[in-house]
Parts: C-alpha cells; sequence; structure tokens
C-alpha cells in the first residue's frame, strides 16, 4: 500500500515510517518544516514539503490533496498536531483520524473534563482564579489548548498565578492529585482498540513529555481506556495521561488525540502496522518490556534534572540499559542529522520569545482555532 504520513519532525513519525517500510508500504513523507528529522531516511520514498498547517490550513489541505490524487495514496496517517487541520479534510482525503469537532471536544481541556478526571474550574478572569485558590490548597494551572505542558503550572503560589495569567484566552485550575503518571497510546478503529501501550513517565522533557518508553501490564487503565473508546466509537490514533494515587485510585488528567511516544513501544511487533489497516484484528501490546528513549532529551532534559534532584544513579541506570529510538544502523542518517531541526527551533523560539519545545510545533499546533471546517478543496 501507499502511505502518506505527516509531521516528519517527530521521532514517533520516524519510527512509524520504518515499520511500514519494513512491512512492504512505500511510505510518503508531507511535512511543512524543511528539513525535518524524518526527511533523510531511507524508509522514505518521497518527501514532500507542504505550507504551515496553523498559517496556511487551505493551502496545506490542497496540497494534501494533490500529494493523495498523484501518488494514489491508499492511506493518510497524521501524526502530530496537524492532525487537526488534517481532519478538515475528513472525508474528502483517506486519512485515519476523527472529524475535527470531534477532535477538538478530546483535545480541549475543559471540554474533555469528565468523572474520571480530578475536580476542574474554568478560568477565564481574575475572579475565577481567585475562587479557584480559595476552593484548592493545591492545584494546578493549565492553558485549555496547550501541549508538552510547556506552560503548566504546578503547585503555584497565588501571585505567581495572577502574574502569569492573562486571561486572552481560557486556563482550566485542576486540583492536585499525587500519584505516580502514566500514559497511553492505542490505534483504534470505531471503538475497537487493535493496539495498545502503557508506560509509566518517569523521566520527561521539561513538565511534560515522557523522554523514556517501557511497557507495564495496568489492567485498570486500560480498561478504562477501553471504555472510552468504545463509547465514544472512536477511529484513528489517541492517547492519555494518568494519575494512579497510592490509595489505588485511577485519574485521566488529558487526552491527545494523535500519535505520540507510545509508538516505539509498538513499532518491532510484526503486526503494528496491521493495526492500522485491519479494524477487525485483535487488540496487540508490545512484545517485551525493554527500554526505549530519546537520548538527546536525555541528555538535554534529563540529567539537568536527575542531578537537581539528586537521582544521578537512577538516571544513569535509565540511560545505559535504554535504546535509543532513533538510532537505525540500517537507517543512520536521521539520528545523525537530528540537530539540523533542534537549530531550527533554537532559531525560532529566540525569534518568537518562546522555548525551544514550544517552537518545535509552532506551524502545527491547534489552539481551537478555525473549528468549522474550511471550504471545499478545490
Amino acid at each position: 500500500m501507499n502511505i502518506l504520513l505527516t509531521g516528519g519532525r517527530a521521532p514517533a513519525t520516524l519510527d512509524l515510517a520504518r515499520a511500514f517500510h519494513r512491512a512492504g508500504h512505500s511510505v510518503f513523507m508531507a511535512e511543512s518544516l524543511r528539513g525535518h528529522l524524518s526527511q533523510p531516511s531511507n524508509a522514505i520514498q518521497a518527501n514532500f514539503v507542504v505550507p504551515a498547517p496553523r498559517h496556511e490550513t487551505e493551502a496545506f489541505l490542497f496540497a494534501l490533496k494533490k500529494i493523495v490524487e498523484e501518488n494514489q495514496i491508499d492511506l493518510l496517517i497524521p501524526t502530530c498536531e496537524e492532525v487537526f487541520y488534517t481532519a478538515m479534510g475528513h472525508g474528502e482525503l483517506p486519512v485515519f483520524t476523527e472529524s475535527i469537532q470531534k477532535l477538538n471536544q478530546l483535545h480541549n481541556k475543559w471540554l474533555f473534563f469528565n468523572s474520571r478526571t480530578p475536580d476542574t474550574m474554568l478560568i477565564r478572569s481574575r475572579d475565577e482564579l481567585l475562587r479557584a485558590f480559595a476552593q484548592w490548597n493545591r492545584l494546578v494551572l493549565k492553558p485549555v489548548y496547550s501541549r508538552f505542558a510547556s506552560r503548566t503550572l504546578i503547585l503555584p503560589p497565588l501571585q505567581k498565578a495572577l502574574s502569569t495569567l492573562t486571561f486572552d484566552s481560557p486556563w482550566i485550575a485542576q486540583e492536585f492529585i499525587e500519584g505516580q503518571a502514566y500514559c497511553t497510546y492505542s490505534v483504534c478503529h470505531d471503538g475497537h482498540i487493535t493496539a495498545h501501550t502503557t508506560y509509566p513517565s518517569h523521566f520527561t522533557a521539561g513538565q511534560g513529555a515522557t523522554i523514556v518508553f517501557q511497557h507495564v501490564e495496568h489492567p485498570a487503565v486500560f480498561e478504562w481506556v477501553k471504555s472510552f473508546v468504545e463509547g465514544n466509537q472512536f477511529t484513528g490514533q489517541i492517547a492519555f495521561d494518568f494519575i494512579h494515587t497510592s490509595a489505588g485510585k485511577i485519574y485521566v488528567l488529558e487526552c491527545n488525540p494523535r500519535a505520540t511516544s507510545g509508538v516505539h513501544l509498538l513499532t518491532s511487533h510484526p503486526r503494528f502496522t496491521e493495526a492500522f489497516l485491519n479494524p477487525q484484528m485483535d487488540c496487540i501490546t508490545p512484545i517485551d518490556n525493554h527500554s526505549y528513549m530519546l537520548s538527546t532529551a536525555m541528555l538535554i532534559y534529563g540529567l539537568p534534572a536527575a542531578l537537581k534532584e539528586n537521582n544521578l544513579r537512577q538516571w544513569a541506570r535509565t540511560f545505559f540499559t535504554s535504546s535509543d529510538v532513533m538510532l537505525d544502523f540500517k537507517d543512520p542518517l536521521p539520528f545523525l542529522l537530528q540537530f539540523r531541526s533542534l537549530v531550527t527551533y533554537l532559531r525560532l523560539a529566540r525569534e518568537k520569545n518562546i522555548s525551544p519545545l514550544e517552537a518545535s510545533t509552532f506551524d502545527i499546533e491547534w489552539n481551537g482555532e478555525n473549528s468549522r471546517t474550511p471550504k471545499r478543496m478545490n
């Protein structure tokens, strides 16, 4: 089959490209970032530079449609936050995701609020922020639309919160819940899960993105995900963040209706790509519990955090027993050239006065804009 992936800047997308290539499929890549991580991979038959989804949505969709038609693409799999813009072509593109309206309900942290989330309050003004601090002694503040926890405030003092929130876009306040963090990733068809993994979050890039991955069996988490996917008849890739308290209670913190780093735990499974193509197959899970990591992120983010928290021994043990997800001796160039895209992020971060992590999604992130489908792609 001819498979088109978007979001080639992400290590998870590179891993997906390699998996589909190993399975005998022809892999094409569409990205708005030039010199992205996956670009030099020998798993990719052709790379296409497309307009930035966030800033040129209609041109982006038109470019995708042209690529699909000219290359006889059978399946389009979005991976990063461009999924929200790609979803606007639902019905006109062979895209493996839900409609934009359904995705927005999941990505919006207020709309996603349900009985398993911590107590949550919508914050749109100074008075509502003060009310949240009056209700909870310990709380977390998050923008309604965000990623990587890049702007999340965990247990902030009131003065810090008052000086940070500008109320030009809504936030949520949640009661702080202490416990072990877990992440999940699943591939789904009409409410049926065909691939799934759960992994704890120990090392992260900043406050959010997990950078070490090791599958664990967590029946309660899987049952919650299974019930949610069935209840919402979800199709596509979906991921959740959980907290498991010492009392044994599970809270779901947020949903990412797209690919995440959980991909890395499944790509070695011989049937993983089938999970995207066969809606009837039984659910697969990782074939072992080996540990994988983003070694560059472990050096840039994990090591300073370990030194600060006096956790160097665990960092070293993890670093030297985990496999790097980007290093593949049969496909070495993405690993060797990965700093090209890092330089691009650093340059954009300086230009826009944002963090490098925020810069990595600047042209693809979705913050609720254009929540209606744009004009048809003529």
